[in-house]
């Protein structure tokens, strides 16, 4: 069973959820405000939370931007649909994933599975080539799952960590941004969505840059490419 806190103050849509996800195998907490939902999210131990823009004492983008400040736990945040802008900004505060509503109960119960993975690998999972990687002064730690730019550390959620560990493994190699979708966010790939270019801009502004030049360079229509030596994994 995995927990999940779910901010939102539509009491009903909060019921439908639960309802739908605890046979899902998820244990669903709720709370109807921002500053409650905040509390919560700080003291209680979630693998994720799921937070509604519009919430009727603090914008679901103010609780998130509070919330990174002190936790790096995951989070599916949920979006008007065709508000871009929202979207856009809540992946630049740190949301993790995004879904539009109304939304397909299963299309939110794939969103949950696919962040969870990149989070806790499962019992089948295949142990990683190696436990470190290290390309220039960048040393991502698949065992304890974080990262250091020379002596300090970055910060990352999870969807960076996995994009991060992604690149290194494939430095001086070009990743297309369909085989990012697919692979980072567990989702096919669709042309109009721009999730994974500003999950690329965060990690971009978390790593800073080498001698003045990006590390991560983007490939015009194709993708993204770590542009350094091979990793070397330890």
């Amino acid at each position: 069973m995995h927990t999940a806190l779910l901010i939102d103050d539509d009491v009903e849509f909060c019921v439908l959820v639960q309802q739908y996800l605890e046979p899902e195998g998820f244990t669903i907490a709720v709370a109807h405000d921002g500053l409650t939902g905040l509390e919560r999210a700080l003291s209680g131990p979630f693998d994720l939370a799921i937070i509604d823009v519009m919430l009727p004492d603090i914008l679901g983008f103010e609780l998130l931007r509070r919330l990174r400040e002190r936790s790096t736990m995951p989070v599916l945040m949920l979006t008007a649909r065709g508000d871009d802008l929202d979207r856009i900004l809540g992946l630049e505060i740190g949301a993790d994933d995004y879904l539009p509503k109304p939304f397909n109960p299963r299309e939110l119960a794939a969103r949950l599975r696919a962040i969870l993975r990149r989070t806790h690998r499962t019992a089948d999972s295949p142990p990683p080539t190696a436990a470190r990687l290290r390309v220039g002064d960048v040393e991502l730690d698949r065992a304890t799952r974080t990262v250091r730019r020379g002596d300090a550390p970055v910060q990352l959620t999870s969807v960076e960590f996995a994009l991060l560990d992604t690149l290194l493994s494939s430095a001086g190699q070009v990743m297309t941004r369909e085989t990012l979708v697919r692979t980072i966010l567990g989702r096919e790939f669709s042309p109009f969505d721009r999730s994974i270019d500003v999950h690329v801009a965060n990690l971009r502004r978390k790593l800073g840059t080498l001698d003045g030049n990006e590390r991560i360079k983007g490939i015009r229509g194709v993708g993204y490419l770590y542009a350094r030596t091979e990793p070397q994994g330890q």
